[in-house]
């Protein structure tokens, strides 16, 4: 008679208590992209306290915006740049530059704002085509030619203002930068049509989150935890909407901060989903490779620059716009609060790692340090050694979890 069948062995499962919950460790493992995220966050609070509630007044927080839009536009095309291997040290000397093109232009010239601008941007995507082109096709190194370029486009700004500031620009073209949103309604101390925009802006990024984590879903890809998925969305629609809140009882949305929305969702939407995107991150993880499998880097690379002249020439145009003038030192040590902002906030230096809102939370966490700093009355020496420090840092980790 056969044996009878042993019944299979049962192992008891450890108890759920003592296995770390799923978020502390998918938070672990993504440490690299929300640990600039929860910085900014503490940093705001940090200065929040340390002001007395001067750093979320309405006021500041417009301020805030206007001082770091010019960063925040330069820094998008410096991550393009990161990402491809590359680094480009002439942008502040080419935003000076547009932003003495744009005076002579307007002021010296008297030509319409509209085709000055144009003129501006095109002359700035030149710019950066010739440097891409270097970079690209003789293979010159980009630190050696950019690094060439700003002292080109320094010496150039100052030939054409001729050493002297040049303004008023028109009051149309101040508006890009010193500008806000109209108001469809009239009365009331509220902008109600700012904090329509804003709540509109905060309930479609809800809807896109949800929209993309069950597009991962079905196709059975890696999501975040249901409990940190749900609390981090509604953290980013409460900060929208009570951002939006505060500067509606102001005077409404900045014209630069809606052209800054508009950039921001279109080069992260072209990074993450469009095949040039793509490929660029190929591009800077595996040169080598990335042409074996038939990209073609010198033409990306040459694009990558040219993009990062024409927004340069777009910072350059917001910056004049601000000032209400150009003048010969517009521009200057730019390239490094960019450069900054784009490792700060995740960019790797070796290349191919780095996204869009990492190098938008690297930008306002360099600003928010400016602005507090300055409200407690600490002096420039100092700001400049804090964020020295905060850069050096930020490299560190990133060398760190590549070791590790």
């Amino acid at each position: 008679m056969p044996d009878p069948v042993a019944a299979p062995l049962q192992v008891d499962a450890a108890p759920a208590a003592d296995a770390p919950p799923a978020w502390r460790g998918f938070l672990r493992q993504h440490l690299r992209e929300y640990g600039m995220l929860l910085s900014l966050v503490a940093i705001m609070v940090l200065f929040e306290v340390l002001t007395d509630g001067t750093l979320f007044q309405p006021l500041n927080l417009t301020n805030l915006v206007l001082q770091n839009s010019y960063i925040v536009i330069m820094a998008l095309g410096m991550l393009l740049v990161i990402v491809a291997g590359h680094i480009d040290l002439s942008v502040g000397s080419v935003c000076g530059f547009i932003g003495a093109l744009a005076a002579v232009l307007m002021v010296n010239q008297g030509w319409h704002w509209l085709p000055a601008s144009v003129v501006c941007l095109a002359a700035g995507a030149a710019i950066g085509a010739a440097q891409g082109w270097l970079v690209a096709y003789p293979r010159i190194p980009s630190f050696i030619v950019t690094l060439g370029g700003m002292l080109v486009f320094k010496g150039l700004c100052l030939a054409l203002l001729q050493g002297q500031s040049i303004g008023p620009f028109p009051d149309t073209f101040q508006g890009l930068s010193s500008g806000f949103l109209p108001e469809l309604t009239s009365g009331g101390g509220l902008r109600a049509t700012s904090l329509a925009i804003g709540l509109a802006a905060a309930a479609a990024l809800g809807a896109a989150s949800l929209r993309g984590r069950a597009q991962r879903m079905r196709h059975g890809m890696e999501t975040e935890p249901a409990a940190f998925f749900f609390a981090k969305t509604l953290l980013f629609v409460a900060a929208i909407a009570l951002f939006s809140w505060l500067l509606a009882s102001y005077k409404g949305l900045p014209n630069v901060l809606v052209v800054m929305a508009i950039l921001i969702v279109g080069y992260d939407f072209a990074t993450r989903r469009t095949t040039v995107g793509r490929r660029i991150y190929a591009l800077g993880g595996n040169e080598k490779a990335a042409r074996l499998s038939g990209i073609r880097t010198e033409r990306l690379t040459f694009l990558a620059f040219a993009n990062m002249g024409m927004l340069a020439g777009l910072a350059g145009l917001v910056f004049a716009a601000r000032l209400n003038t150009a003048t010969p030192k517009a521009g200057l040590g730019f390239e490094l609060d960019v450069i900054a902002a784009c490792f700060i906030g995740g960019a790797s230096a070796t290349g191919g790692i780095g996204r869009v809102t990492g190098a938008v939370v690297g930008a306002f966490i360099m600003g928010v340090m400016n602005n507090g700093m300055s409200i407690l009355g600490i002096g420039i020496d100092y700001q400049q050694v804090i964020k020295g420090l905060v850069l050096l840092a930020a490299v560190y980790v990133d060398v760190y979890n590549k070791n590790k």
